[in-house]
């Protein structure tokens, strides 16, 4: 993987194995602090963001709907700011990671009612290919949790999303074989 560090007339690609030791290095190339994650989940757990980013009007963070997920979150997550925005931070089981956002989603969702719309992605053009449990699930969790949010907003139902999907890739019901890095 390839990462370029820096902007205008001086940047500088580093390449690393993974996402996470490509942005140390770049960072480092930078001169940038950094600070290293904590170690990965164990197998079968996720960690993640998960963020409430509605597209039009962002809530307060004293919002009175976070108040009972602040207090009360869902088990494996903590209430966290993210800037302007509420969230949580999640560690959570699942088979992959899709599974282990899309549960806690339905849990807020039937819960506090509140639709998480976000896994706090900056840079959703940057791609790995790094299996469903990466990076680049992070970034395929980011966009579906936006269309279903935003869809909706135009009038969308779930079903035409998924027919959408159906559709414009061939009505494929596998997945393609994705080899880890």
């Amino acid at each position: 993987m390839a990462i370029s560090s820096g902007e205008g007339s001086h940047s500088k690609t580093v390449h690393g194995s993974t996402y996470e030791q490509a942005r140390v290095r770049a960072d480092e190339a930078a001169g940038l602090p950094y600070e290293r994650p904590a170690p990965p989940p164990p197998p079968g757990w996720h960690r993640f963001d998960l963020i409430h980013c509605p597209p039009v009007e962002v809530p307060p963070l004293d919002d009175p709907r976070f108040a009972a997920l602040r207090v009360s979150p869902p088990e494996g997550c903590v209430a966290a700011d993210f800037g302007a925005y509420f969230g949580l931070k999640c560690e959570r089981p699942g088979p992959r990671l899709l599974d282990a956002v899309a549960q806690v989603c339905a849990e807020i969702r039937s819960e506090h009612g509140l639709q998480m719309t976000d896994l706090g992605i900056q840079k959703m053009w940057e791609w790995c290919s790094d299996g469903t449990d990466g990076w680049g699930a992070e970034i395929v969790g980011q966009f579906l949790l936006m269309a279903a949010d935003r869809g909706t907003e135009l009038g969308y139902s779930v079903e035409d999303l998924v027919a959408f999907l159906r559709k414009s890739s061939g009505g494929a019901s596998s997945a393609r074989q994705v080899s880890p890095p």
